[in-house]
């Protein structure tokens, strides 16, 4: 049997990713996603891993987070002659709603690879990210919230009825927490810099109504690393994360928390990361199965962004 074959971790990936195209000097650039590929190829990971090919997500799925609005503004969005969605750091090319629509789709998709048993876990490769986005706005590099509509299929799809998710992007997820500040069915926990964009994610926002208790936010101070990150996650993410059980864990990883990452300020190392994502994986095995997928984020450092994915990537395999 090939290594292919006996690969339990899976990679999501489509050159049309790179067909989102934000121009000179934007930090989410395609080159992105080139770096982790010829990373995990350069180090021999690649091969053990279970590609995944996406499917355009359907618009059942991302009304489910969207508005039926704002679903077909971003369809329409090119033709229309807008080339900007909603804020300045959301440049559109001719691609831009292509690669979206494949990038939930993708991990929708990939989801469904998890449940059925075929791989453990996976890590998508995807751009556009997602977790500034809005129900009807796109915000911070984000179009669909890739990661809430998961969730959302997770439970109505496949009838999952709790799901955790966890973001270590250096920026607070602001889309993700509001689109389940109200809901006890998901546990959104974020660990970022903070004050920091968006300008959300303090420590008093806990959720609300039948939800609040099931947001948990921990704002770090710029330059904080790996014993900060790993205390919390040991101490605060861990404890509540079983105590939750859920039923699949979904990653929002974003890599511009890392040490070479100027954007971010932070200092965590691929180390550091890589013991975060254990404790993320034990979370996963002790409560679902070890049911786990990952969406990358953030991570505008080239190098340090490919080899905090190939850290990643390590531990689920």
């Amino acid at each position: 049997m090939s290594a292919k074959q006996e690969a339990k971790t899976g990679f999501l990936y489509d050159d049309i990713y790179l067909r989102h195209l934000t121009g000179a000097g934007h930090p989410e650039r395609p080159e992105r996603l080139t770096a982790i590929v010829n990373r995990l190829k350069d180090k021999g990971i690649y091969p053990q891993l279970r590609s995944l090919s996406p499917v355009r997500a359907r618009k059942e799925w991302l009304t489910t987070v969207h508005t039926s609005e704002y679903v077909a503004r971003v369809k329409n969005s090119w033709q229309n002659g807008i080339r900007y969605l909603d804020t300045p750091d959301v440049p559109i090319s001719q691609d831009s709603c292509e690669a979206a629509l494949m990038a939930a789709g993708g991990v929708l998709k990939t989801v469904d690879t998890v449940i059925a048993g075929t791989i453990k876990n996976a890590f998508c490769a995807v751009r556009p990210p997602g977790h500034h986005a809005l129900a009807d706005a796109a915000m911070g590099f984000c179009i669909f919230n890739n990661i809430a509509i998961a969730a959302k299929y997770i439970q109505k799809k496949h009838k999952l009825p709790k799901v955790l998710i966890v973001d270590w992007d250096v920026h607070h997820g602001n889309g993700t927490q509001a689109a389940f500040y109200d809901d006890p069915t998901v546990l959104y926990f974020s660990v970022h810099q903070h004050p920091f964009y968006p300008g959300m994610g303090a420590a008093s926002e806990k959720g609300t109504g039948k939800g609040s208790g099931f947001t948990i936010n921990v704002p770090l101070a710029q330059g904080s690393g790996d014993r900060d990150y790993i205390r919390i996650f040991k101490e605060t993410l861990q404890p509540a994360a079983v105590d939750f059980d859920p039923d699949f864990v979904l990653v929002s990883a974003g890599f511009d928390a890392h040490q070479d990452d100027l954007l971010g300020g932070m200092k965590v190392t691929t180390r550091g990361f890589a013991t975060l994502t254990r404790i993320v994986k034990d979370v996963a095995e002790q409560c679902c199965g070890g049911r786990l997928v990952s969406l990358l984020e953030g991570g505008y450092h080239l190098e340090g962004l490919a080899a905090s994915v190939e850290a990643h990537i390590k531990v689920l395999i």
